[in-house]
């Protein structure tokens, strides 16, 4: 039978743990009795063997990405390390169906997956909600070189993450001493240092961790990165692009006993940067002097006891609290030289999961997760001694419960081959949005889910899926005031969109039903090597979508700006559009053996309004992915080459959004030497754009980079 057991599934999360890798495998010893003569390879080639892929955010379970009825992927520090990556653009923009959005400024940098962004895409470190959200100041607020690995599950995930899960969810998880330390180690110091010509960038990372005593795990982890102006595919330099960050983990790990394990940490990122207020434009006006700075504190109990037939629990607490105070530098924008604009975004909340083995058999086993979660989101905003606008202070309360069951099972008479995994979920949330800028908002949702997954062999499946999410609107979008935009015509006379308030607005929802199915093969073409490829179809059907309605009649053709005064004025205001549709495709195949490894993927996405006909607003281009890499496990080293191919972009509604399509190529080359004299010594170069592309993503007035050199020498003391 295809489907685990409880100790296989305990087996497989300690394995993913300590093993995972970029490409989703891990390197052991191999125990079949195998010869280098019998397979032509060297004694350090037999030593790597291939474990399955294996996903958490999926299912809140450790389950293979293969087995599971849909499309995850994920990246592990290998994939960190080769990339050199200084934003989570550089590691996820791979990935089918996410791109990132808003320039090249990391500050600017919001993802889209299957469409769908903002507060669409549920973002967690640690388990811990990423909620900041802003027009134009991005999502993120970590440093890359703190990740161990990053989950990205593509489509609907309400049914076990609530509000915000209609695109998918990006799981971002910190690295732990344990994945640092060697069995025989009970200390060790990595340091690192990078540098990047393209923004001319430099970095350098500090990480210290430790087993003090058999049941205490600490880490603590640093990194300071310094970047300046960008160097873009055209020619010319986006300015200003200044950041000076600082990026802290600190980190403990206690085993109270056999079966419990509490771990705490301390994430804070910060970065003084110098650009324009909006990020991500593409002129030098309106310039800011921005601090950002994030922390987020968390603390996690799990318990465990395979002989019990207790739950497994695991709860996490969390509070995150994201400032960004920009001070104008000039009054090109819409306030003074001088002002101080400031957006405090605070997040506290609660994460209780609890993990049933209810019945276990030969054909037959039935595993229940259950719990509740509850999170608070507090904003505030000034400008100066006021109000701030587009920033209300508002407050949202959110309170969920969730069941899901994975039913896994094959027919013992063997009449119907194979085996099947039944995943039913259903998930309650009830929030309640307040504002003194207008009246409450407040609603509950069921967002159910059955997915099924059917492996008639060891190497093939199938999989359909029906899931309903939906997405709470958020504080901007409910309560905004204030001007939306400024046309100065002459002196003391201006044209003003304001803001208008819509405390009315209903959430969104969607239904999506997705269809899909996959291949595996072990030792396919020589011993030791692995073969996998899933493809997936996906509709989605979309009631009350929020939109952002402007209302502005065209000067001199609708209004006199002139006479009478405030005639030209108009207004910006959140909608909901009735009826929408989504539709699209993904594959992902990847290839890896002891000396060659291949990664490819491609996406498409399409959709409209149902009663206009008219193109949504986050389309992107079908898009093409490669990545292949050879390796001399000799001399410990990898050579490897990316592709990210886009068509001709046309599923717009204005012809200025058009984009041309694209191809940029990448290189990467790594080196661990294995002598005794160089032994802790890695080494990582690369050209990002190596051919100079000049090319503009969708929805993006600036340029991307130009041809991009990259460094990183990393030494670890044992």
């Amino acid at each position: 039978m295809r489907v685990p057991n409880p100790s296989w599934r305990t087996t497989l999360f300690a394995t993913t743990m300590a093993f995972a890798t970029s490409s989703g495998y891990a390197e052991t010893l191999t125990t079949a009795p195998i010869t280098t003569a019998s397979i032509g390879l060297t004694n350090d080639e037999i030593t790597q063997q291939f474990l399955p892929e294996v996903t958490i955010t999926a299912t809140r379970n450790p389950l293979k990405t293969f087995d599971y009825p849909g499309m995850v992927s994920v990246i592990g520090r290998e994939a960190i390390d080769q990339s050199q990556s200084s934003s989570l653009d550089d590691l996820l923009h791979s990935v089918p169906n996410v791109e990132f959005t808003g320039g090249p400024r990391r500050t600017g940098e919001v993802p889209n997956i299957r469409g769908f962004s903002g507060p669409d895409v549920v973002i967690t470190l640690d388990g811990a909600r990423q909620n900041f959200g802003s027009a134009h100041d991005g999502r993120f607020f970590i440093d890359p070189s703190l990740l161990q690995e990053v989950e990205v599950l593509r489509g609907p995930a309400s049914s076990l993450y609530g509000n915000g899960g209609m695109g998918g969810v990006i799981e971002l998880r910190t690295v732990n001493a344990a994945d640092l330390l060697k069995p025989e180690q009970t200390f060790g110091i990595d340091l690192a240092a990078g540098y990047q010509s393209v923004n001319n960038e430099s970095s350098a990372t500090v990480t210290a961790y430790g087993r003090p005593a058999d049941s205490v795990q600490l880490l603590a982890s640093v990194t300071s990165r310094n970047s300046d102006d960008i160097e873009l595919g055209n020619g010319e330099r986006l300015r200003p692009a200044e950041d000076d960050i600082v990026s802290a983990l600190t980190k403990a790990t206690f085993t109270l006993s056999p079966y419990h394990r509490v771990e705490t940490s301390y994430l804070s990122f910060a970065n003084d940067a110098r650009e324009p207020n909006n990020g991500q434009g593409s002129g030098d006006e309106a310039l800011a002097n921005k601090k950002i700075r994030t922390e987020t504190l968390r603390a996690a109990y799990h318990y465990a006891n395979p002989h019990s037939h207790l739950p497994d629990i695991d709860l996490a607490f969390y509070r995150t609290e994201s400032a960004v105070d920009e001070r104008r530098l000039d009054n090109l924008g819409s306030g003074p030289l001088g002002e101080v604009l400031k957006r405090d975004v605070d997040t506290t909340g609660m994460r209780l999961d609890a993990h049933s083995e209810v019945y276990s058999s030969e054909h037959f086993n039935a595993l229940l997760t259950y719990g509740g979660e509850i999170y608070t989101d507090e904003q505030d905003g000034a400008a100066g001694a006021g109000e701030r606008d587009g920033a209300p202070d508002a407050e949202s309360d959110f309170y969920g419960l969730f069941l899901q069951a994975e039913l896994a099972f094959s027919d013992p008479t063997n009449t119907v081959p194979g085996s099947f995994l039944l995943i039913p979920g259903l998930r309650y949330d009830d929030y309640e949005t307040k504002s003194d800028l207008g009246a409450d908002n407040s609603d509950a949702e069921l967002s159910p889910r059955f997915s099924v997954s059917y492996l008639p062999t060891e190497d093939s499946m199938l999989f359909a899926s029906y899931t309903e999410a939906f997405r709470a609107p958020t504080f901007d979008e409910l309560y905004l005031t204030g001007n939306h935009f400024v046309i100065p015509l002459g002196p003391g006379v201006n044209v003003i969109n304001r803001f208008v308030p819509n405390s009315t607005l209903k959430p969104q929802r969607t239904a999506t039903f997705e269809y899909g199915g996959g291949l595996t093969f072990n030792h396919l073409f020589q011993h030791g090597d692995y073969l996998q490829a899933k493809v997936s179809r996906f509709h989605i059907r979309g009631d009350d979508f929020i939109d952002l309605s402007v209302q502005q009649p065209l000067l001199f053709i609708d209004c006199n700006p002139f006479f009478p005064p405030g005639a030209c004025d108009g207004t910006t205001r959140s909608t909901n559009v009735p009826d929408a549709k989504l539709w699209g495709s993904e594959l992902e195949l990847a290839y890896d053996s002891p000396r060659f490894r291949i990664r490819l993927g491609y996406s498409t996405i399409d959709g409209e309004n149902d009663d206009t006909n008219e193109k949504l607003g986050m389309l992107t281009p079908d898009q093409i992915t490669l990545d292949a890499a050879l390796k001399f496990p000799q001399r410990h080293t990898t050579l490897g080459w990316r592709t990210l191919a886009a068509t001709q972009f046309d599923k717009v509604n204005n012809l200025d959004e058009e984009r041309d399509g694209y191809a940029v190529h990448d290189l990467y080359f790594s080196w661990q030497p294995d002598t005794q004299a160089l032994h802790g010594l890695r080494v990582d170069l690369g050209v990002d754009n190596l051919f100079d592309k000049s090319y503009a993503r969708v929805f993006t007035d600036a340029s991307e980079p130009g041809r991009n050199f990259k460094a990183r020498l990393s030494y670890s003391f044992f």
